[in-house]
């Protein structure tokens, strides 16, 4: 049973990554307000164990983010950031991110 579930949901990912989704920027730059506190204002962070967000391709960051939902991807604050998100919240904060200049400018 656990490898029929786990097949559904690498076939699920499968299907949500290569979709053509197109976000909305100005959506995911407010829903994105509180990412700022650890990734930075614009996406590039401060703190030297936080990712840099600017720039990096947006299937990766909706892949990424789902995971954290779903606990595919297992950390303790991502997990409770990305829980309360709606697919198109996680769709347009990662149009956001993507739309950014990786230099932070």
């Amino acid at each position: 049973m656990k490898k029929l579930q786990f097949a559904l949901f690498a076939a699920f990912n499968l299907v949500a990554c290569t979709s053509d989704a197109k976000g909305d920027i100005k959506l995911g730059e407010q829903k994105a307000q509180t990412c700022a506190a650890c990734h930075g204002a614009k996406g590039v962070s401060v703190i030297p164990t936080y990712p840099n967000l600017a720039g990096q391709k947006e299937q990766y960051l909706i892949k990424q983010l789902k995971d954290f939902k779903t606990k595919m991807r297992n950390d303790p604050v991502m997990t409770v950031m990305a829980m309360p998100l709606t697919d198109e919240d996680i769709i347009n904060i990662s149009a956001y991110y993507a739309s950014l200049d990786p230099s932070g400018k």
